[in-house]
């Protein structure tokens, strides 16, 4: 027996899609009546019985399939509840109206690279880096050990053994004042900067400076919260503080141990300029910490939160050090900020997965954070120097600014390169991924500026043998 609609020519697409039927009917007995409904289930819901296709009787669809009677009644009574079928009294079974057909695939809305013979775009680590067997081992180590009643709501701040683990590193290389009550466990420091975008907004502070040249990312994630941000300056020695007091603005989000993307570092008079600015406006600094660990020439400067706690949020997190997939950071906030920063994370996410935070607790003290940090620490020093090297075998007169760190150089090529729009299209054309600086920028550059081709060249992501090959492509296209 198969499903009939009255009149309808296509019968023969809904008998074809009966057919999906058959493998539940043979399924092991106990999960057969479940099976039954998911298949009819998904008959309905993609279509291949449409609405009003009369269904055939219990008794003749448990003949054609060799079920129980009741296995098929109990059936249509479970999707009749759900929606999916109707059914009268002396009327039979039929699929209801209410269903529409979903699109059956999951669309992937990760960034990815768009297959480029050479990619230079910067903020990427070396994915391949990721330390899976201590990573492994780690996760073992906490399913075995982890108490039960730690697997319930956390802390919104996070686990005390990380927070406690967090704040031993963070005062250990990055010169942080850390207390453990004070720091709170993220989503990456996007998730930090919305808190604090919603923080401010409660305060009644509707602007927040942003470096210019900057992270794009920061307009739309405090836009979220309801707060504007006003692009500032950045000259030879971090953000200009005429601009500053000149904006209004009581909050200024900067990225003093190394300037995204202009790779400077903020200066010591810049740095003590800035707190004085914090404390005369009864301001707030918010830190972006992003790659303060890797400096290849001396040791990094310490975190601008040690100058001053109760003046400067704190912020960091492993994207640059294992995955930015992982989805793991921490702000370190003052006082002052601590119960609202909380109670916001709290009403947010009911806090970060605690078995995550147990693995990264874990993971920080036995050592392996450390070694990991060496690890990337000298790959992404010798990519650097192969970096270097490369532009000035292949871009005569090419030079390289800002300091000796980070996952990024600065490039600027001599004028023949120019002008930057034609320089980029015949680099795209040749397959090679590049961002000019320009593209970080708030505001619009001069016509002088926008003569030259300025360059961020990303290379922590490519593998040090590819880096020359990839600058001589790029050379190549210039020149052709």
């Amino acid at each position: 027996m198969r499903p009939t609609r009255s009149g309808d020519p296509g019968e023969g697409a809904a008998s074809a899609a009966w057919e999906l039927l058959l493998p539940a009917a043979s399924a092991p007995a106990r999960t057969r009546g479940r099976s039954l409904q998911a298949a009819l289930r998904e008959a309905v819901r993609s279509g291949r019985l449409a609405p009003g296709t009369r269904l055939p009787s219990s008794r003749d669809l448990a003949a054609d399939l060799g079920v129980s009677r009741g296995l098929v009644t109990e059936a249509y009574e479970q999707l009749t509840a759900e929606g999916y079928l109707r059914s009268g009294r002396g009327s039979g079974t039929w699929v209801g109206a209410a269903v529409r057909a979903a699109e059956p695939r999951a669309h992937d809305l990760a960034p990815r690279s768009p297959g480029a013979r050479a990619d230079f775009v910067p903020g990427t680590p070396d994915l391949a880096l990721f330390p899976r067997a201590a990573w492994a081992a780690a996760h073992r180590g906490v399913l075995a050990d982890l108490p039960h009643q730690e697997l319930g709501y956390p802390d919104p701040r996070g686990l005390p053994r990380l927070r406690t683990g967090l704040a031993e590193l963070l005062a250990r290389r990055r010169g942080v004042v850390a207390d453990p009550e004070r720091i709170v466990v993220v989503s990456g420091v996007a998730q930090a900067t919305t808190l604090l975008g919603f923080a401010l907004h409660a305060r009644g502070v509707r602007t927040v400076g942003v470096e210019d040249p900057g992270s794009p990312q920061h307009d739309a994630l405090y836009a979220s919260a309801g707060v504007t941000a006003v692009p500032l300056p950045v000259d030879d020695e971090g953000v200009a503080l005429e601009p500053l007091r000149a904006s209004g603005v009581r909050a200024v989000v900067t990225t003093p141990a190394h300037q995204f993307p202009t790779g400077i570092a903020y200066s010591a008079r810049r740095r003590a300029e800035l707190l004085d600015w914090a404390r005369s406006v009864d301001g707030i600094v918010l830190e972006d910490d992003y790659d303060g660990d890797f400096r290849y020439d001396r040791a990094p400067v310490g975190a601008l939160q040690g100058l001053d706690p109760d003046h400067v949020v704190y912020t960091g997190s492993v994207s640059k050090s294992l995955a930015p997939g992982l989805r793991l950071g921490w702000m370190l906030v003052p006082e002052s900020w601590a119960e609202e920063v909380v109670e916001r994370k709290r009403t947010m996410d009911l806090g970060h997965p605690s078995l995550d935070q147990a693995l990264f607790a874990r993971f920080l003290e036995r050592g392996d954070y450390d070694r990991q940090l060496r690890r990337c620490q000298r790959a992404y020093r010798d990519r650097r120097d192969a970096l270097v090297a490369a532009l000035d075998a292949h871009f005569p007169g090419a030079k390289v600014s800002g300091i000796a760190a980070g996952l990024h150089v600065i490039a600027t090529l001599p004028q023949r390169y120019g002008p930057e729009e034609r320089f980029l299209a015949r680099v795209a054309a040749a397959g090679v991924a590049v961002r000019p600086l320009s593209a970080y920028a708030h505001t619009p550059a001069g016509p002088e500026e926008a003569e030259g081709v300025r360059l961020v060249l990303g290379y922590a992501h490519v593998p040090t043998a590819r880096i020359a090959e990839g600058v001589r492509l790029m050379a190549g296209a210039a020149t052709g």
